[in-house]
């Protein structure tokens, strides 16, 4: 568990219930963290927030349904204080066929896909890889200021689009369209601004996830729940398929093994949760960096705000977004291809990962920086170096920058 979770969760009862300067004096400052509630929330919407993190950092057991297969058994396993997950949580996606194109793609559901659950309750068997297949590996993402992120208008998304490169500089970022899972509403006659009308249903606009496959926050929450914990909701009801101990083979635990009250408060958790908080926003040498930043091309993709529209709670409404993203997906050249393409997204192609939150990774980890979509870079030069495809000309021209400019940049980015 995150070593002030907990603290923090007492400080916002204290702040409901009595005084309690002295615990309150004992927490970190809030730019060194990411928990905690959206400023702006009423007493009932704090503690539906804290009823939500209770349930994040749930620590199933048999008992209460977990597995038999999974991969972690809390939320907070993955998002240790909010942020991005350790590599030692890393979830393998695996699949065979053409890695340009999802149709032609299969995610090997007969075999156990598209997840690989290497874990198992006492007395099952966890998955193996089956033989010949390709793999994606990925750590999970920070969950902070995502109730932002989703207040983000489709069309403020559909506008950063440009999948021809119709301007020339290079990037082409589009939208990953997924299909509508029958447990989200439909709208109308499938017409909506991220709405597109296909043979083979309604598709919306994907925002979440690696590959922004998912649409919204209950569709990542309750896919969340089935494929790394193995837990049933009402939305998802059928505990993951294992090939070594054959069809029938979920456990004991009536299902659905977490209700629609866990899962809304999980849900409302993760949209109250505020965004990161910059450090040292002000210091010239991040001022600098920043200039930097925007010089070589990098805010091409990581676009440094976006904001959100109409929101049914008040304080995520109509307010900046500063997630250095434009949430489309990106060609990212060979080096981090993983060949497994997911909706509209080619083995190629990943949704630009937001940055604010950036520089805590190490702080989060204890100490040690996994970055990228799977952990694999140690430090920022390498995770930046690691960048082709698209971003290869701003890797090229961070490598050619003199020194002075170059540890501006990498101050400005373990501010955000």
């Amino acid at each position: 568990m995150f070593p002030h979770r907990s603290f923090r969760c007492a400080a916002l009862a204290c702040t409901l219930l009595a005084s309690c300067d002295a615990l309150l004096s004992s927490l970190p400052p809030e730019d060194e963290i990411l928990e905690g509630p959206i400023e702006g929330l009423n007493g009932a919407q704090l503690r539906s927030f804290l009823a939500g993190d209770e349930a994040f950092r749930d620590l199933f057991t048999p008992a209460r349904g977990l597995g038999p297969i999974f991969n972690a058994p809390s939320c907070d396993s993955c998002h240790p204080g909010d942020g991005k997950g350790h590599p030692a949580f890393n979830l393998t996606r695996f699949g065979r066929g053409d890695p340009d194109n999802a149709a032609r793609f299969d995610p090997l559901v007969h075999l156990g896909g598209p997840q690989l659950q290497d874990r198992a309750i006492p007395g099952y068997l966890p998955e193996v890889l089956p033989p010949d297949v390709v793999t994606s590996v990925r750590s999970g993402p920070a969950v902070a200021g995502l109730g932002l992120v989703e207040a983000i208008p489709e069309e403020t998304l559909l506008a950063l689009a440009d999948p021809d490169d119709r301007d020339g500089d290079g990037i082409s970022g589009r939208p990953n369209y997924v299909p509508v899972p029958d447990f989200l509403p439909l709208p109308p006659g499938c017409s909506c601004p991220g709405c597109q009308k296909r043979a083979e249903g309604c598709l919306r606009l994907g925002r979440f996830g690696r590959k922004a496959t998912a649409i919204d926050l209950v569709h990542q929450t309750v896919n969340a729940y089935l494929h790394d914990m193995g837990l049933t909701t009402p939305q998802l009801l059928q505990d993951p398929y294992n090939p070594l101990v054959g069809s029938g083979s979920g456990d004991a635990v009536p299902d659905p093994e977490v209700p629609s009250s866990t899962v809304s408060q999980v849900v409302f958790y993760l949209r109250t949760i505020r965004p990161p908080s910059r450090r040292q926003a002000d210091d010239p040498e991040v001022v600098r960096g920043q200039q930097v930043f925007v010089q070589i091309g990098c805010a091409a993709c990581h676009v440094p705000e976006l904001r959100s529209g109409w929101s049914p709670i008040a304080p995520l409404s109509d307010r900046p977004v500063p997630l250095y993203s434009d949430l489309l997906l990106h060609d990212m050249g060979e080096q981090l291809a993983d060949q497994y393409p997911e909706g509209e997204a080619t083995g190629r192609e990943w949704r630009t990962t937001p940055l604010w939150g950036l520089g805590l990774i190490p702080h989060l980890l204890g100490g040690q920086a996994f970055y990228l979509h799977d952990g694999r870079a140690r430090t920022l030069p390498e995770a930046i170096q690691l960048h082709g495809g698209e971003a290869r000309r701003s890797a090229e021209r961070f490598a050619q920058l003199p020194p002075p400019e170059r540890e501006a940049l990498l101050r400005f980015l373990q501010s955000l």
